[in-house]
């Protein structure tokens, strides 16, 4: 029996820990699924910003063509006078992170600075104005081509995110858990047996004590039998009773003549 115990109590043991392993893998598959959805719903509204940016950035880039070609119409080549005073950036790109769902995903933005004393004298002579509007619209162009390729790019980073995230909840749904709930299963048959076995062996202990107690009694009574049989009663009695008086050997009689 404390064999019995031994084995049982590891198995109950693997048991807890099991059922913890479950909880776990049930509350991962959780957390997951949520992430997965809440990238999911990103995913869409970047993929609509997407659209709407590649939609707008053709009627951006064809304004832009337009004012280049009005520019050079006008003014000619002016390339080169745009390489001498070009001294210092005025158009830059700063990038950061954003968290979504514990994935950090890069965002560019277009920072344009004031440009005063660069190109004042750029179309100074003629077509100033056309120059001016060609700048605004090829600043408004790269504006909106660093906002297309910082969505292009968290598009791309979410899209692998979110295929990584969909092919761990399916396997903690389908392979993990399923796993975790047989070896659960398979462990309270195990004990379900140990405890059959163990009534069966109370039983059979139980049993083995009434036989030993039947023939005890059983000896008892046949040596009472035989004893009575033989006609010794001190013995069939157990040898408690008193043995028998004998009066005319205590009392001797004067007149009797031996």
């Amino acid at each position: 029996m404390a064999a019995v115990r031994d084995n049982v109590f590891p198995t109950r043991m693997n048991l807890t820990v099991t059922k913890t392993r479950l909880k776990g893998a049930q509350t991962g598959h959780s957390l997951l699924k949520r992430k997965s959805e809440a990238l999911t719903t990103r995913f869409r509204v970047i993929l609509r910003k997407i659209e709407d940016a590649k939609l707008k950035m053709g009627k951006v880039m064809q304004t832009a063509s337009f004012s280049l070609a009005e520019v050079a119409y006008i003014t000619g080549d002016i390339g080169y006078q745009v390489r001498e005073n070009a001294k210092r950036a005025t158009f830059k790109v700063a990038a950061k992170q954003e968290n979504v769902s514990g994935v950090l995903l890069p965002a560019f933005e277009a920072e344009v600075r004031a440009g005063a004393g660069q190109f004042e004298l750029t179309g100074l002579g003629r077509g100033g104005q056309q120059v001016q509007r060609a700048r605004t619209a090829y600043v408004a162009a790269v504006a909106m081509l660093v906002e297309l390729a910082s969505l292009q790019t968290a598009f791309v980073i979410l899209d692998e995110i979110i295929k990584v995230t969909n092919r761990r909840v399916n396997a903690i749904e389908y392979v993990i858990i399923p796993r975790i709930e047989n070896t659960i299963a398979h462990i309270n048959s195990e004990l379900d047996e140990q405890d059959r076995e163990e009534f069966y062996r109370l039983k059979k202990i139980q049993s083995k004590k009434k036989e030993r107690a039947a023939r005890a009694q059983k000896e008892i009574d046949e040596a009472a039998r035989r004893a009575i049989a033989d006609g010794n009663l001190h013995q069939a009695v157990g040898g408690d009773a008193p043995a028998a008086r004998d009066l005319l050997a205590e009392q001797a009689d004067e007149d009797v003549i031996f």
